[in-house]
């Protein structure tokens, strides 16, 4: 067992100026390497040391010793707000720092430590007129302080001892980081196994210029999916991301807005203008909701992907390009197709690499998964926010029609109505509360009768059926009468009665 760190004296204080720590000489390094044997490694993880001290020879003074003496990586800081902006962007296992510092002093940051709950064990030094001020940082979550001039063998046997009661948790946070990239793919998240098949893929063609169509329900993430194969690709084409909504665009715009044009090619074209294709030049165009793309810019972008070269409107040089083009959307296309309102030839120019986002219905292991890290992004600063059991029970049960979108609104809602930091059901919208399926578990309350339970349950089984039902035939009324073995004007009016949306059901 590590015997317990000496006490240290306050009695016979000097008031003079306090002299800087030296390095230690090397008989002096050896007998503190014989107290504190060696530094303390942690399996697969690096322990860094922080020094935050606004004194220049202070500071590096208090550098070399643990770097000298343990063999520490030490990084050091003017000031409590450079310290606090290493430790944001990097990991520190221990923070060394002085109490009165300008900008931002000792105290002022360990509270913003805690705040920002920084995986770091801090250790304060003072002068031997602050002794109130570092009983004050160690109420306020301190590992330990020492008066200055720090000794430096004291120094580094606090030091020590900090970091080895440190080796766990940077164990645990590097087995959570570990995870956590098992889970996410270039900032998509999830544990599900069929995207896991997505993000296999993803990986198999960063290094290609093949085309790749992205087809989802709304709310699924196909521009997430789509900036994740971009920034993939980075290292074999480092150029811009440009996305285009073909819905959003006039169909007068979209092909001035895709190929640019030259100055004089139509009323109000003043002056030479690219498009969207040579803007993404050397990276990747996402085309998103392409089946929306009016049929004569059809002819013309699929001129483009056969060619790879463009001409501006009103213009007859060719402009050779190197673009990856992802196009995405919600609609069938196959459908679109077969109705005339999308060339056959540009669906399968576009369809050589597919990718079929499954909705977040199919994938409810994913939903605790995506509310927590919503539930992160959307908490206040200095006041993070958890979610419920009975409320994240309600989220889990819940259909989401508009998928990952949908959960991201109701999490940031709630985000802003949870009272005390804790997200209760009553804080989630009523949309999501009242498309919850029934409880695993039947409920049975004595005090009321039977019948009344029964056509409850009942209702609530009816009511989901009738809602897969409908997904199936994407609201298609006859269909569903056919499927439930009921009338048209049957399911007509459980659709009223249960007040379901037919259209969340439709594609077009």
């Amino acid at each position: 067992m590590t015997d317990p760190d000496p006490p240290i004296q306050f009695d016979n204080v000097s008031n003079s100026s306090p002299p800087l720590p030296t390095i230690p000489s090397a008989s002096s390094r050896a007998t503190v390497l014989a107290h504190t044997s060696e530094a303390p490694q942690t399996n697969g993880v690096i322990q860094r040391v922080l020094v935050a001290e606004d004194a220049e020879d202070t500071r590096e003074s208090l550098r070399q010793v643990l770097h000298y003496t343990l063999g520490l990586e030490v990084d050091t800081a003017a000031d409590g707000q450079e310290a606090l902006e290493k430790l944001r962007v990097r990991p520190y296992s221990v923070l060394v720092t002085d109490l009165r510092m300008p900008r931002v002093t000792g105290l002022e940051l360990i509270d913003s430590i805690r705040a920002e709950h920084l995986p770091v064990t801090v250790i304060v030094t003072t002068g031997h007129g602050g002794v109130n001020e570092a009983v004050h940082a160690l109420k306020a979550g301190a590992y330990d302080f020492l008066i200055k001039p720090a000794d430096p063998q004291h120094l580094c046997l606090l030091v020590k001892h900090a970091l080895g009661e440190r080796r766990l948790r940077d164990e645990v946070i590097a087995l959570q980081a570990e995870l956590q990239g098992r889970r996410s793919f270039q900032n998509v998240l999830s544990k599900s196994p069929r995207m896991c098949e997505v993000f296999d893929l993803i990986s198999s063609i960063s290094d290609t210029a093949s085309t790749v169509l992205i087809l989802g329900e709304t709310g699924t993430g196909k521009e997430q999916v789509a900036r994740a194969i971009h920034q993939a690709s980075a290292g074999f084409r480092p150029g811009p991301f440009v996305a285009v909504n073909c819905a959003a665009l006039p169909e007068t715009l979209m092909e001035s807005e895709l190929f640019g044009h030259e100055k004089g090619s139509f009323t109000g074209a003043t002056g030479q203008r690219k498009g969207r294709f040579e803007h993404a030049n050397g990276g990747t165009l996402f085309l998103d909701e392409i089946g929306d793309l009016p049929t004569p810019v059809q002819v013309k972008l699929l001129r483009v992907l056969q060619e790879r070269r463009i001409e501006r409107v009103g213009g007859i040089q060719p402009i050779d390009l190197d673009v990856r083009v992802i196009a995405a959307t919600h609609q069938p296309l196959e459908r679109l197709v077969k109705a005339g309102r999308f060339r056959e030839d540009l669906f399968y120019r576009l369809n050589v690499i597919r990718i079929d986002l499954p909705p977040l219905r199919d994938r409810p292991e994913d939903i605790p998964l995506l509310a927590e890290h919503f539930c992160q992004k959307y908490s206040r600063p200095g006041k993070p926010c958890s979610i419920d059991a009975e409320a994240m029970r309600v989220l889990v049960q819940c259909e989401w029609p508009g998928n990952v979108r949908q959960l991201e609104n109701a999490i940031e809602r709630a985000c802003v109505t949870a009272k005390e930091g804790v997200i209760q059901p009553v804080d989630l919208p009523p949309d999501v509360a009242n498309r919850t399926g029934p409880k695993t578990q039947l409920q049975v309350d004595l005090s009321r009768p039977l019948a009344i339970q029964l056509a409850e349950l009942t209702s609530a089984f009816e009511e989901r059926y009738l809602r897969k039902a409908l997904r199936k035939t994407r609201g298609h009324v006859g269909k569903c009468a056919k499927i439930t073995g009921l009338s048209r004007r049957s399911v007509t009016d459980k659709v009223a009665l249960y007040k379901i949306d037919k259209a969340e059901y439709k594609r077009d």
